[in-house]
C-alpha cells in the first residue's frame, strides 16, 4: 500500500545509509547494507530461533512487587508493562530448534532497560533449574543495564541466585549457552551471563560491567577504540564467537548436537 516514504525511511547508525523499515525487518532487524544489528524484542527472536509453533512460555504469571516500598516504583512498572507489552524484562519458555528441545530465556531492554529485579532473577533461575531437572539445554539472550536498583538489596541478591542456578545446571552436565546482545552490562554481566559453557555475542554489542564513561572517569585515561564492544571482548577472550542473527539458529542447533555427542 502507498504511504509516506519519509515515515518508513530510517538511517543506519552503522553506515548512515537510508533504507526502508520493511527491509530491516526482513533482515531480522539488521541493516541490509552493512549488517548493523538493531535491538530486538523477545517475540521477534522466538520467531526466528524456535521451530514454528513450538515455544511454550512458563513462569508467565510472575510480576514485580515493591519490596522496599520505593515511592513511584509501581507506576514505573505499569508504564514499563504498557511500553514493552511484557510483565517484566525476561520471557522464558521451552521450544524446539530443528526438532531438538531447548529452554529459552529472552531479555528485553524495552522493560526498564532490561534491569534484573526479583522477577527476572527468579525466572532466569527457574529456567536454569528446569534445564538441570529435565536435562534440556538452556539458551539465554541477555540485554540489560544491570541490577534493578529500585529493589535495593533484593536486586543484588539475584546475582548470587542466578549464579547458583547456573552451577546446578553445570553439575547436572547440561549445556548452557548465552548470546550477549546490545547492551549487556552491570549485574547481569557479573553473574549468569558469563557462566555459560559457550558465550556468543551479536556483532557490535556493548558488553561490560561499568560503562566506558564511568571507567574513563575512574582511571583518568582514554579507552581504546571499540572498548567493550563484542569484537574487543572476542579478542580478549571473554566471548567465544560473534554470530550474526542470520546464522544463530544454525549455530545453536550445531552446539546442541556437539554437546549431546560429547556426553
Amino acid at each position: 500500500m502507498p504511504g509516506n516514504p519519509a515515515a518508513a525511511e530510517q538511517r543506519c547508525p552503522g553506515c548512515a545509509l537510508a533504507y526502508d523499515e520493511g527491509a530491516v525487518s526482513a533482515a531480522l532487524r539488521t541493516c541490509p547494507a552493512c549488517g548493523w544489528h538493531y535491538r530486538m524484542e523477545p517475540a521477534e527472536r522466538i520467531a526466528y530461533i524456535a521451530d514454528r509453533g513450538s515455544f511454550t512460555e512458563f513462569s508467565a504469571g510472575l510480576r514485580s512487587l515493591n519490596p522496599i516500598d520505593l515511592a513511584g516504583y509501581e507506576e514505573k512498572l505499569s508504564e514499563a508493562e504498557e511500553k514493552a507489552r511484557m510483565k517484566d524484562a525476561v520471557v522464558t519458555g521451552v521450544c524446539t530448534v530443528e526438532g531438538k528441545p531447548l529452554i529459552l530465556g529472552l531479555m528485553s531492554f524495552a522493560f526498564m532497560g532490561g534491569s534484573m529485579g526479583s522477577v527476572v532473577g527468579e525466572k532466569v533461575s527457574r529456567a536454569l533449574l528446569k534445564g538441570a531437572e529435565e536435562k534440556i539445554p538452556v539458551l539465554i539472550y541477555t540485554t540489560s543495564g544491570g541490577a534493578r536498583m529500585q529493589e535495593g538489596i533484593f536486586s543484588l541478591m539475584q546475582m548470587a541466585k542466578t549464579s547458583s542456578a547456573a552451577a546446578e545446571l553445570d553439575k547436572a552436565g547440561v549445556p548452557f549457552f548465552i548470546t550477549l546482545c546490545d547492551p549487556t552490562t552491570g549485574g547481569v554481566t557479573a553473574s549468569f551471563a558469563m557462566l555459560a559453557d559457550v558465550i556468543l555475542a551479536e556483532p557490535g554489542a556493548l558488553i561490560g560491567f561499568a560503562g566506558p564513561r564511568v571507567i574513563e572517569g575512574t582511571i583518568r585515561q582514554s579507552l581504546p577504540e571499540g572498548f567493550q564492544r563484542a569484537e574487543f571482548q572476542l579478542e580478549k577472550g571473554f566471548v567465544d564467537a560473534i554470530v550474526p542473527r542470520k546464522d544463530q539458529r544454525r549455530i545453536i542447533s550445531t552446539l546442541i548436537d556437539l554437546h549431546r555427542s560429547g556426553k
